[in-house]
């Protein structure tokens, strides 16, 4: 199949109309959109040296590259994150939690879920799903968790994203990139914040990302590589 046309069945399934108006999305570089693709790698982040695949392989990533790459590259990235069925729902989907409703409803990002567990069971299933957990205000083991607000990737970073969620009356709010201004800020605020890592709340979407791209019936893989690791 060629470039053009794989970039075009990409285009109607997530739109890149979607995207926020100062998100870097589409192609990464210029590239000869007339030839043959035999197969898919999809990347959260791609580095230098991954950038060497032969000729006939598209590289799909999820965050803007640093570079321009020399394999034809295509980024597909805020609009992911605020398409129905894109990276929230698979991050719900993850945590066995329904969704609801957009968390932030000017933009679409994030989702607030249904959850109707105590925490002890909620615990559970993000503990066999995730490895690097981090939680500000724990709750009692045997505390009913109704309603759940999920961002995939930054949420914790954003003051604002705290503050609705409290406003939501959100018993908590589940994403990555927790800062100590919003730890603080929630200890204040009496809101639980589960951390799970700002790539490991975006891997679900990266599978759910495949799962559109196989009906094209290409050769199509999932690269999973966190840049961040333990120590030892």
């Amino acid at each position: 199949m060629k470039l053009n046309e794989i970039i075009e069945f990409l285009d109607k399934k997530i739109s890149r109309d979607l995207a926020l108006s100062n998100d870097t999305i589409g192609l990464m570089g210029d590239y000869d959109l007339n030839q043959e693709i035999s197969s898919i790698k999809i990347f959260m982040d791609l580095y230098p040296e991954d950038d060497n695949y032969k000729e006939n392989t598209l590289i799909i990533t999820h965050h803007p590259t640093l570079f321009t790459p020399n394999t034809p590259t295509f980024t597909i990235h805020s609009n992911w994150d605020i398409i129905d069925g894109g990276a929230n729902e698979a991050l719900a989907d993850k945590l066995k939690l329904k969704v609801v409703e957009p968390f932030d409803k000017n933009t679409n990002i994030g989702r607030i879920c249904e959850c109707n567990r105590n925490f002890s069971e909620l615990k559970e299933i993000i503990l066999n799903n995730f490895s690097e957990v981090n939680i500000v205000n724990k709750p009692e083991n045997n505390m009913l968790i109704k309603n759940v607000g999920i961002i995939s990737g930054f949420g914790l970073k954003n003051p604002e994203y705290i503050k609705l969620a409290k406003k939501n009356n959100l018993d908590l709010l589940i994403s990555g990139d927790l800062t100590q201004e919003s730890a603080i800020l929630a200890i204040n605020l009496n809101l639980t914040l589960i951390d799970l890592g700002h790539h490991s709340s975006e891997v679900p979407g990266l599978y759910y990302l495949k799962d559109i791209i196989d009906k094209l019936d290409i050769d199509c893989e999932v690269i999973d590589k966190n840049p961040i690791n333990r120590l030892w």
